[in-house]
């Protein structure tokens, strides 16, 4: 079967040519017959320097660019590879060289940095907004490329327990599943409809870029090309039929923020990413009524494992309302979603288990990893790494991560890769990061460390890690243990050490 998700741009265009398509801030840049052109332009300018099923990276911060690139390597027949521009070089030069990238493009303020990188295979940086980006709309308008329902589409990068990143293969089928059931299951889109693009478009905001080109919707980036509370209530002003992919904290820092902006311009929060805490899904629930949509998904199964909708949020009257309030909702539509036991084994409800999932929406594997692959799809199932439960009527309740995920202002932190880092120090004998939860930034980063000898100096941690990794991975305080607390087997206990009191090192950074 042929089919490319780049139709959906050309059908839009096809039936709303003047509706406004993507816009920055309040300007408007483009209808969808002019977006449809452009994007179809650019990627002929694509073809002529790659074949179909290359892959391109895009090293971007938030930007109108995004959409369009994004879209042109789908109508050319390649494939995308988003990848988080808060990322140290080090780790970007990782996931370009896996992923095989042949070009790269990147925002001004990153590509100074990308340039210099030595990447094998890696044929060009192009600066988005210098003239070897204008010259590839040179070429004349192409067809979309055919492509296999099984073609690679977006590698999305996710770092696991090793620390290693690992490209998880979205096709796409998997992307047209996504599209279709966050259209059943979380929210209608009316042509005209907006959404505003302040969390990252290389993860959530960017997959639900894709329903709302398939309906019509416009896609709003903000100037700030990140998060401002103050920015997105004026954008709400300027706006109708609003929706925003946000992580708990931006949901909480929105509620912070201002207590009588208008907000009859939104029209649902999509949250997720991350643990919302009941009181603060209240506190949202009051100040912008039943317009909340919770979300639980991963990489590789993007966005779309189970959904609590917004006529869920606004069910008072249910006898388990606070108990569905602290769930991540129900499977989505074509998801089928288990709890089950060390064998696969589905569990009763109420029992606690590993989540696993299987439907069209889970990814194909792992980019050139098959030894990964076949251990996380094993007997046909997506094993999440996730603990939970089920109840009666199949409403999901997470109880833990056993990959044991920081989830720190809705960005992934991987404690083995931080770990990795810290342990190159002289003074570090042994260490251990877990998350510890805070009312900001949902968790923050906690390095538990054994020294060897004297205590390490903060200064110098702080130093090591941002040499190496993410300044947002960097631990928020560094505690001196005597000993690790270990099981009987040598593995750390890191529910132990969230229990421990804490004693910061003396002139520890909390810096972010």
């Amino acid at each position: 079967m042929s089919v490319n998700i780049a139709q959906l741009l050309v059908r839009a265009a096809q039936i709303h040519p003047q509706r406004p398509a993507l816009a920055c801030g309040t300007r408007l840049l483009a209808s969808y017959a002019e977006l449809g052109e452009r994007v179809s332009r650019l990627a002929a300018g694509l073809a002529a320097r790659l074949k179909p099923n290359d892959r391109v990276g895009l090293v971007m911060k938030n930007c109108p660019r995004y959409v369009e690139l994004m879209f042109a390597c789908w109508h050319a027949g390649l494939a995308a590879v988003p990848i988080n521009a808060k990322l140290h070089p080090k780790e970007l030069e990782f996931i370009l060289a896996d992923s095989g990238a042949r070009l790269c493009f990147a925002t001004a303020d990153l590509y100074p940095a990308l340039a210099t990188l030595a990447v094998p295979g890696l044929d060009d940086v192009i600066d988005v907004d210098g003239p070897a980006y204008a010259r590839l709309f040179g070429a004349a308008p192409t067809p979309v490329a055919p492509c296999a329902a099984d073609d690679a589409a977006w590698l999305f990068y996710t770092s696991g327990t090793t620390g290693r990143p690992k490209g998880v293969t979205l096709t796409q089928r998997n992307l047209m599943a996504a599209i279709l059931n966050y259209l059943s299951d979380v929210d209608t889109i009316a042509p005209g409809d907006a959404i505003i693009h302040a969390a990252p478009m290389s993860h959530g905001s960017g997959f639900y870029m894709l329903p709302h080109v398939a309906r019509g919707g416009l896609n709003v980036v903000t100037e700030s090309g990140g998060f401002d509370p103050a920015e997105i209530y004026a954008l709400l002003l300027a706006h109708r039929g609003v929706t925003m992919f946000a992580a708990p904290t931006m949901v909480k820092r929105l509620v912070d923020h201002s207590a009588d902006t208008d907000t009859s311009g939104l029209k649902t929060i999509v949250y997720g990413g991350g643990p919302m805490y009941v009181a603060d899904c209240k506190a949202a629930l009051r100040r912008f009524g039943f317009k909340l949509a919770q979300i639980y998904g991963q990489g590789e199964s993007p966005m779309t494992i189970t959904c609590l909708d917004k006529t869920q949020h606004a069910d008072v009257a249910h006898p388990r309302y606070e108990q569905r309030l602290a769930s991540v909702g129900h499977g989505f539509s074509g998801v089928e979603v288990r709890v089950a036991d060390a064998d696969d084994r589905p569990l009763a409800a109420g029992e606690i288990g590993e989540i696993l999932v299987r439907g069209d929406v889970v990814m194909t594997g792992y980019w050139n990893n098959p030894g990964a692959s076949a251990e996380t799809l094993r007997n046909g199932w997506l094993h999440t790494g996730d603990v939970g439960s089920l109840d009666e009527d199949g409403f999901l309740t997470l109880k833990d991560r056993s990959k044991d995920v920081v989830i720190s202002g809705g960005s992934n932190i991987y404690p083995r890769e931080v770990e990795e880092v810290l342990l190159r120090h002289p003074a570090v004998s042994e260490v251990s990061v877990v998350g510890q939860a805070d009312p900001e930034w949902g968790e923050i980063v906690i390095a538990f460390i054994v020294p060897r000898g004297n205590a390490p100096d903060s200064a110098e941690l702080d130093a090591l890690c941002l040499e190496n990794i993410a300044r947002f991975k960097r631990p928020k305080r560094y505690v001196m243990v005597d000993a690790l607390p270990k099981n009987n087997t040598g593995k750390v206990l890191k529910t132990r050490l969230r229990e421990l009191p804490d004693t910061p090192v003396p002139g520890g950074t909390a810096g972010c």
